[in-house]
């Protein structure tokens, strides 16, 4: 994993949490869904759907902040092992995410890279692992990567008013990634990803937790970034 991480950016674990633990975070992460009160403000429509009568991509930026019991499962402390191992002993969590994909909703996250959303930080390390609870394919949204070339940023915009940040690429070498519940990807701040729109009859869930070393979290802090608030490109 570590080889492969450090040479494409990403890379993949077929099983991060068993089954147990799938069903414990599924019953935070439908909670929180259903909780449009304590999830305000750090709730949007990476789908740019604000004020719809569907939400098309739910994101729910720093849920253990509102539901504790996040933090608590074991897939926190596995990742993080998994993110030492590759990148150091110093890699810290920086911050979670919820990202769901509502059934017949088919609306895609567009290429990117999550560090146009980021600060410019000396240490570029960072890992996002990007944790299934349900079996995600093509037609529900898997993730799909391209092989990182350097640590440039491209020029990213917003897809749609108040949605997610893209960029155009070249797709032609693009892997897709199945995955069974409680399996996982690892991909760093630098390396395009994108994924289809659900076209099926279930939800899309995914939880995400980002790393990176302890002192870029406080440098991040200090300069009043925490990951939540406005999505807009701070890394040109």
């Amino acid at each position: 994993m570590r080889e492969l991480f450090l040479k494409q950016g990403y890379t993949k674990l077929d099983r991060l949490i068993p089954n147990s633990e799938v069903e414990k975070l599924r019953v935070l992460y439908n909670d929180l869904l259903r909780d449009n009160e304590r999830t305000m403000g750090l709730r949007s429509d990476l789908g740019g759907g604000e004020g719809g009568a569907v939400e098309k991509i739910t994101q729910i930026m720093r849920p253990s902040m509102v539901e504790p019991k996040l933090a608590e499962t074991i897939s926190y402390q596995l990742a993080l092992d998994h993110v030492k191992d590759m990148l150091g002993e110093d890699m810290e969590l920086d911050f979670d995410m919820l990202i769901n994909k509502a059934p017949h909703t088919n609306t895609p996250t567009p290429w990117h890279q999550d560090a146009a959303y980021w600060i410019k930080l000396p240490d570029k390390r960072s890992a996002s692992c990007w944790i299934a609870l349900d079996e995600v394919y093509e037609e529900n949204g898997c993730m799909w990567f391209i092989p990182r070339d350097g640590d440039a940023i491209l020029s990213h915009k917003h897809y749609t008013e108040g949605g997610a940040l893209y960029c155009e690429t070249d797709a032609i070498n693009a892997e897709c990634i199945p995955l069974k519940p409680g399996g996982c990807t690892f991909h760093d701040g630098f390396t395009l990803h994108f994924s289809k729109g659900n076209t099926t009859d279930s939800h899309r869930r995914a939880l995400i937790l980002n790393f990176r070393p302890k002192a870029m979290i406080q440098l991040e802090r200090e300069q009043g970034v925490d990951h939540t608030g406005e999505r807009k490109v701070r890394n040109k």
